[in-house]
């Protein structure tokens, strides 16, 4: 069937254009329209100081989060523009706030707004909806090694204290990211542009 088909569309290097614009060409081929599009392609990097921050992490993050992001709204956005439709970017609660060690993510997730703040500017008006969902700590391996790599051999420790920075006294998970994704794909979303949807249990209300 045909979403067996888009299922088998080849892995491809968010940060390589040609790549990009081959998995937008592969399922346009396929389904004949995008309607919606998840851009959520991210990396995390290791957990430095600034100043001993490898150039080449910093590079790598920034080319994942951010090139990645920018690719792949500017090769499905033309495609989208024919028929409407919406786009949402994953940023990050780090995208609101900083945190020491993880300058790359950080400044990866601010400029991941600034994209979908743009886009949306640009694109409003021809029935696309971009927005952005930022999360907070959320169950999953890029948490698990921001734990192991903010407190080396005490990542338990390290969980700990972050759920107790949070109100709601727990880790958020996939399923209620998913659902709030789901929403802004779909028509209930309808009047939504360049929004900025924080979803991390109260622990940046203050």
């Amino acid at each position: 069937g045909r979403v067996d088909d888009v299922a088998a569309v080849d892995l491809a290097d968010v940060t390589d254009e040609r790549a990009v614009a081959a998995y937008v060409e592969q399922v346009r081929r396929v389904m004949g329209r995008i309607d919606i599009f998840f851009n959520n392609a991210g990396v995390e990097g290791p957990v430095r100081p600034i100043a001993a921050y490898p150039l080449t992490d910093f590079l790598r993050v920034m080319a994942v989060n951010v090139t990645g992001t920018f690719l792949g709204l500017k090769h499905v956005i033309p495609t989208m523009a024919a028929t409407g439709g919406g786009a949402i970017n994953t940023s990050s609660v780090a995208g609101l706030t900083g945190t020491p060690g993880i300058c790359a993510y950080n400044a990866s997730k601010h400029a991941v707004i600034g994209l979908t703040r743009s886009a949306a500017a640009e694109w409003a008006g021809r029935g696309i909806r971009i927005n952005s969902v930022n999360p907070g700590p959320i169950e999953s391996r890029m948490m698990r090694s921001l734990e192991e790599g903010l407190a080396p051999g005490s990542a338990d420790t390290m969980r700990m204290k972050f759920n107790a920075l949070i109100p709601a006294g727990r880790y958020g998970t996939p399923e209620e990211v998913a659902a709030l994704v789901a929403f802004l794909a779909s028509d209930e979303a309808r009047y939504l542009h360049g929004a900025v949807f924080t979803i991390d249990g109260g622990l940046t209300v203050s």
